[in-house]
């Protein structure tokens, strides 16, 4: 067994400031048969989610990644650090002081994968379109601060904010923003099914049976123009059911590569095999988990509940026996790796300490053991998701305050059903869209938050979020975003759990996997390849 670790220091010294263009196949590498990527990850047709690769609606970190491999944005994330430069632009930036007007000149010449002209006017409309269709469970809050876009000429768009807004560079770089063919999709509707017309590195074919992806195809777009070397022709993702059978088909050489989602005891059974074949790679990630709570129920809606829980839990066990020290205990949203962070929640509660709850309960006048229920999803976080809540369920109960009862339900009834606010106290997790502590915290405590929670804090919402964001210089806005996390922290609408490693495991032979995943979790597909030889 081979094994890299990438330090987080080490990723970000390997920044370049400047990536090679690549215009249509003139890229380098791309030989060679398709390079094969396993994943668990499901795609389904539903419902709730009729068009999973629509930009108006995706919004979670399996779908984005199919976005981010097909669609451009005018601004993206380099090859490593976390400033965002000109990709379908060769130029952004703010044309004033207050960070209020924001101005792109794109590439000139550009085109669709299917031929057709890329212009200013298709990025003013897709950019409309997702604030039209508003859909509650799409990326709409990360652009909804966009008053109007103005096209002056082709090649020319100027947004203007509603309110000042340092971070709107990094939204331009998420696929909220990603460019649509104007003559593909409807102004006002989403694109059901699973086709996609964009600009980006690859075009998608995609066979599906029932509704369900079996499997993707990925391949060089001919007519990409922008700032990604593609080091491969083609690759292949095959959804596999589980994972184990995706440790099987890596085995076995069906597949070049994996990630999403391995177990613990995968990555500790990969880490120390003897197959000599395989690497595993260990990368910084961003990933965090949590529990959210509806402060409008008749108990999580008590704050003395809550901070009870909150003295409960134990994030070391529940690293430790359940994630085999796969991921890291959390004391804040805003993980270890991102600036301003401070461990709020242990500066509150210190240590699990069962008498302390009850003092809290006490003091409020609740009685105990408090009956709640806890809900997860079972098959959009990973196989470990239902120990983990077991293990919840243990650790509150066991203190003889609790009476908390779990239950599991499949990821497309679960995340209608929680911004429905139909459960108490439900698990979820987060992928960053972009590496800045507002991806932390505004998504969850700002107005239009993406998990349509009932909790409101006036401090938080209109004057701490709104001061970061006329912070041009981040390490600026260090102290409200302090006391965002303290504030959190007391109030506890949500309840940080874990921060999560990345992994990825590879066959020998497959060159580039060290950039396979970014730190927030982006899978970068043009970054594979193979060794010569």
């Amino acid at each position: 067994m081979n094994r890299k670790t990438m330090a987080l220091s080490a990723v970000l010294g390997l920044l370049v400031p400047v990536l090679a263009a690549c215009g249509g196949s003139d890229g380098s590498g791309g030989d060679g048969d398709a390079i094969v990527v396993g994943t668990t990850d499901r795609f389904l047709l539903t419902e709730d989610n009729p068009a999973p690769f629509d930009p108006a609606l995706a919004y979670e970190a399996a779908s984005w990644n199919i976005l981010r491999n097909t669609f451009q944005t005018l601004m993206a994330l380099p090859r490593s650090g976390s400033d965002p430069v000109p990709e379908a632009a060769t130029e952004c930036g703010f044309s004033d002081r207050q960070n209020e007007q924001y101005r792109c000149t794109l590439r000139s010449g550009m085109k669709f994968a299917n031929g057709n002209d890329l212009t200013a006017q298709d990025v003013k409309f897709s950019i409309d379109r997702t604030l039209r269709i508003k859909n509650p469970n799409g990326p709409v809050s990360l652009i909804s601060n966009i008053d109007k876009v103005e096209t002056p000429s082709d090649t020319e768009v100027v947004f203007h904010l509603k309110t000042p807004d340092a971070t709107f560079p990094h939204k331009l770089a998420t696929p909220a923003a990603a460019i649509l063919d104007a003559e593909s999709y409807e102004p006002d509707a989403l694109r059901d099914g699973f086709e996609v017309d964009g600009s980006g590195p690859y075009t998608l074919e995609v066979e599906e049976k029932g509704g369900a992806v079996e499997s993707f195809v990925f391949t060089r777009n001919k007519n990409y123009e922008g700032e990604i070397d593609l080091k491969n022709n083609e690759v292949e993702m095959r959804v596999l059911t589980d994972s184990k059978a995706m440790e099987k088909a890596l085995r076995t050489g069906s597949i070049d590569l994996m990630t999403r989602s391995m177990t613990p005891q995968q990555i500790a059974r990969l880490d120390k095999g003897d197959d000599e074949t395989i690497e595993l790679v260990e990368m910084p990630g961003q990933e965090i988990r949590y529990l959210a709570f509806n402060t409008d129920d008749p108990v999580t809606g008590k704050k003395a509940v809550r901070q009870a829980i909150a003295q409960v839990v134990d994030r070391q066990t529940l690293t430790r026996d359940v994630y085999k020290r796969t991921t890291e205990p959390l004391y804040s949203m805003v993980p270890k790796s991102v600036g301003s962070h401070v461990n709020s929640f242990f500066n509150e509660y210190g240590e699990p300490d069962a008498g302390a709850a009850r003092e809290t309960l006490a003091s409020a006048g609740i009685e105990t053991p408090v009956k709640f229920e806890l809900t997860y999803t079972t098959d959009h976080y990973g196989s470990a998701t239902a120990p983990e809540f077991e293990m919840l369920q243990k650790q509150l109960n066991s203190s003889g305050l609790f009476d908390v009862t779990v239950k599991g339900v499949e990821w497309s009834t679960f995340r209608p059903a929680a911004t429905e606010r139909q459960y108490a106290a439900y698990g979820m997790g987060w992928f960053p869209d972009f590496p800045d502590p507002d991806n932390f915290t505004a998504p969850f405590f700002a107005k239009d938050n993406f998990l349509n929670t009932p909790y409101r804090n006036k401090e938080i919402s209109a004057q701490l979020i709104p001061d970061t964001r006329q912070q041009a210089e981040r390490t600026a806005a260090a102290k409200s975003f302090e006391r965002v996390q303290d504030i959190v922290a007391e109030e506890v609408p949500v309840l940080p759990l874990w921060q999560g490693k990345q992994y990825v495991a590879s066959r020998d032979g497959v060159t580039g996997v060290e950039w396979a995943l970014n730190s927030s979790s982006v899978l970068q597909l043009w970054e594979l390849g193979r060794s010569v030889g």
